[in-house]
């Protein structure tokens, strides 16, 4: 249902990208890069990273800081974040008042580090648009450029 752009050939234009997501997801996407430029000193990178099964995407950093990766799905987008153990007790101390379903992610997360991890977090409505943001600011505090 939620396929990816695979073909690593094929370097996805901005129009193909909207079409592929769909017009409610390409405005998170916009929505999400809109609130990180205004926070981080953003650079937004165009990049097919992992192999062949994640597919095209966006590498978010801010400066030489990695933020996050955003992948392209077929009526979707799905932002993969890193929360190393450096971030974990500022993460413990607000879990509590993540979504359900960044907690259960967190729960299930791909294990890295000494308690931290990746989570693949499918974005589906603005709440949870929220929460990655909120992730991401766990990440690197908001520097407000």
């Amino acid at each position: 249902m939620y396929e990816r752009m695979l073909n690593k050939k094929v370097i996805p234009s901005c129009e193909e990208i909207e079409e592929y997501v769909g017009e409610e997801n390409y405005e998170r996407l916009e929505k999400l890069e809109t609130i990180l430029s205004e926070r981080y000193d953003l650079n937004r990178e165009l990049k097919f990273p992992f192999g062949n099964s994640y597919g095209w995407g966006y590498k978010y950093s801010h400066r030489t800081k990695h933020l996050c990766y955003l992948f392209f799905e077929k009526d979707a987008i799905t932002v993969t974040i890193q929360i190393g153990t450096n971030e974990l007790e500022i993460f413990n101390r607000k879990f509590d008042s993540f979504l359900p379903k960044t907690q259960e992610l967190w729960e299930n997360r791909y294990l890295c580090g000494n308690g931290g991890g990746w989570i693949h977090y499918r974005i589906l409505s603005d709440r949870e648009l929220s929460d990655v943001l909120r992730l991401i600011a766990i990440k690197k505090m908001p520097v407000m450029v």
